[in-house]
């Protein structure tokens, strides 16, 4: 994980694709956005501008796995989304397991008094922060 400073944490969906950013340095990572897709395809000119912006050194796509740890339906859509973005922008791409990140996303809106309205206040870039943190305890634990 050395020289890597930064980085851009994506929870992808089909309809949604949440955004965070994150250290490396303090393991942390906070909501950045939630990008609108369409069947899946965001609008490339968004991601281009918060690269622009950030300029991570890699980005982390979460994994949406089985609970058995097998793929899901979903996973080959998720590693497509991975590899363009690494053929699109030419940074490293990782993939981390992000198994129960909405579901406590949820549950940290819900306990910080935000319920329901999912549609008004979406979770998915706080599930983007939580599989962000997640990969980046991961690596320094190996």
């Amino acid at each position: 994980m050395s020289g890597l400073r930064l980085l851009l944490g994506f929870d992808y969906g089909t309809k949604q694709i949440g955004v965070a950013v994150g250290q490396a340095v303090t393991g942390q990572a906070r909501e950045l956005c939630v990008l609108k897709a369409q069947n899946g395809v965001p609008d490339w000119s968004q991601i281009e501008k918060l690269l622009s912006e950030w300029q991570p050194d890699a980005l982390v796509v979460g994994l949406p796995l089985n609970m058995d740890g097998t793929p899901s339906e979903m996973s080959a859509r998720a590693e497509k989304f991975a590899r363009r973005l690494n053929g699109r922008f030419n940074l490293p791409v990782h993939t981390h397991d992000e198994r129960l990140t909405t579901y406590e996303a949820k549950g940290e809106r819900m306990r910080g008094g935000q319920h329901g309205g999912y549609r008004e206040r979406p979770v998915d870039a706080l599930a983007a922060a939580l599989l962000l943190e997640g990969w980046l305890t991961a690596q320094s634990i190996t």
